[in-house]
């Protein structure tokens, strides 16, 4: 798992392009071209700790979910994703729970949500209930943000109780 640096400097790395093209392009009647590149990091820096911020939380109340089921196994391998789509403001991934156990079981299972260089952007928690035995049920994850550009899904951690 990524540190909350690693995650503000991610984030810090995606926000300076657009800042500083913001800032070249507005000026004041005070403010020197190299004034201007130092408010565009400072307000980049800013943005990307607030990022990371957002992160950090959805880390860590996912974590705690998944903390809050006893008995829980290890069901990575009972989980398929889907692929990533646009759904409003956010995006979503089809979560399928297969069943591999010998009695009906539910599954709590935490998806990432991760730009093309793997850093984390978001993390939410699914619930698939009540799937029988050697069968599978679907459910959607849903991202608790709007993200934009290439986002991959991938299973952080998945308990079958």
């Amino acid at each position: 798992m990524m540190s909350g640096r690693g995650i503000r400097g991610a984030a810090a790395a995606l926000l300076v392009a657009p800042v500083l093209l913001v800032a070249a392009g507005c000026s004041d009647n005070d403010t020197s071209p190299s004034g201007a590149v130092s408010k565009a990091a400072s307000a980049a820096s800013s943005a990307a700790s607030r990022g990371g911020d957002v992160v950090a939380s959805a880390t860590a109340k996912a974590k705690e979910e998944l903390d809050r089921i006893k008995g829980g196994v290890n069901a990575k391998g009972d989980i398929a994703l889907g692929d990533v789509t646009k759904d409003g403001d956010r995006l979503t991934v089809p979560v399928t729970a297969t069943n591999s156990s010998g009695s009906q079981a539910s599954y709590a299972v935490q998806v990432n949500f991760r730009d093309s260089s793997g850093n984390l952007l978001d993390t939410v928690v699914v619930t698939v209930d009540d799937v029988d035995k050697g069968k599978s049920e679907k459910a959607t994850a849903r991202s608790n943000r709007n993200l934009t550009g290439d986002v991959r899904a991938d299973v952080g951690r998945a308990l079958r109780h």
